[in-house]
């Protein structure tokens, strides 16, 4: 008898997978009231007001740490603003820093700001934008381990700069102190920016390793997807670090989903793991890119990945001072608010217009529009078209 052994790809499965989309979902006015009443207090003038890269991460203590990206500290004034519109507003004075953090009490009420930035720019004048986060051990000691992208002021169409690596930032606990950066992938020498890809906008923990998502930065609307993954409690150790190149786990990354037209992501996306399915959040690609929210399914973080699901739309501001503009991005789901079947998803919001001065100008005039929105949704059987 003659024996054959046939090598595998390494793709991880679950018996218990099944198709997962989204089933029903409603707005969480809950925790989007209490960004905006925090957002808005005036007593306090030196402190978080907007922003957008929202990331959660529950702390031991039962407190959670939010994280953002591009964000706007300061007083906030309340209406009518100089412009005669009815929302609470900002100087252009007001201050601005590319990364910040909130830290909720244990009831979940945005408590205090970081001093921010909490992570400084480089020496060659990179900014630092904070995305998943995980709490983890480190000698002992329980540390927050932040992924971050490093980015550079770049010519047109990089007007969000040039991305350039991904790092790992180790927070101390319980102070939240910042001790350290590693970097963990250098694409710099990557000579298309368009092709340089930045891991962190997501991470899921599975079967002993924390997966680690990340995309491509092409000037598309739909952009591709790629993973690497470490064992947990690991991510600060980069020779750890171990990417998916389409058949084994190495030192050489291939996409996961994506084909650069219908099926892909945006460069910022989330994904969960709902029993033995891997559950990918993005927004919609075509025209409805920035309004949209669509979803795609998968029995491994290696894929294949299916779909795109029916997309839903989540409420935007819109009133006579809004008619229009305002645009929907970065769906990120928040596994620590979670629970019960039901599973919280934030979006950010900010102004569309071709006029960066335009739209800054905006955001000042009507200060709802740079903040987190949330909602509250659950799975269930797509729905067959």
């Amino acid at each position: 008898m003659v024996v054959v052994f046939v090598a595998l790809p390494e793709r991880e499965g679950d018996g218990r997978c099944a198709p997962r989309a989204v089933a029903s979902w409603t707005a969480d006015e809950r925790l989007t009231g209490a960004f905006a009443r925090y957002g808005d207090d005036t007593t306090r003038t030196d402190d978080w007001t907007g922003g957008d890269g929202t990331h959660s991460v529950r702390l031991p203590d039962g407190r959670v740490l939010w994280l953002f990206s591009d964000s706007y500290l300061g007083a906030v004034h309340p209406p009518p603003n100089p412009a005669g519109q009815p929302h609470p507003w900002r100087t252009a004075e007001a201050p601005f820093v590319r990364n910040s953090a909130v830290v909720t009490d244990r009831s979940g009420r945005p408590e205090r700001t970081l001093a921010a930035p909490l992570f400084p720019d480089t020496a060659a004048g990179e900014w630092r934008w904070p995305v998943a986060a995980r709490v983890e051990e480190s000698d002992g000691r329980k540390v927050v381990r932040v992924l971050l992208w490093t980015r550079a002021k770049g010519a047109d169409p990089y007007v969000f700069g040039v991305p350039n690596a991904t790092e790992v930032a180790t927070l101390s606990l319980p102070d939240l102190r910042l001790q350290g950066i590693t970097q963990v992938l250098d694409q710099r020498q990557v000579p298309d920016p368009a092709r340089r890809v930045l891991y962190g906008t997501t991470a899921v923990d599975a079967g002993g390793w924390t997966y680690v998502f990340g995309a491509d930065d092409g000037q598309r609307a739909t952009h591709r997807a790629y993973v690497a993954r470490a064992p947990v409690g690991r991510l600060g150790d980069v020779r750890a670090w171990r990417y998916w190149d389409g058949e084994r786990w190495g030192s050489r990354a291939a996409p996961v989903l994506g084909d650069g037209e219908r099926r892909g992501v945006g460069t910022a996306f989330s994904v969960v793991k709902d029993g033995g399915t891997y559950v990918l959040f993005t927004t919609a690609a075509g025209a409805k890119g920035l309004t949209e929210v669509t979803s795609y399914w998968s029995c491994a973080p290696t894929g294949p990945w299916h779909g795109p699901a029916k997309a839903f739309t989540p409420p935007l501001p819109h009133d006579a001072a809004t008619p229009s503009g305002a645009a929907a991005y970065n769906p990120q789901a928040h596994p620590a608010l979670s629970g019960g079947g039901r599973l919280v998803l934030s979006y950010d919001v900010n102004w569309l217009d071709a006029a960066p001065a335009t739209a800054q100008a905006q955001l000042s005039r009507n200060v709802s529009l740079y903040r987190p929105r949330f909602v509250s949704l659950r799975l269930g059987t797509p729905a067959t078209r």
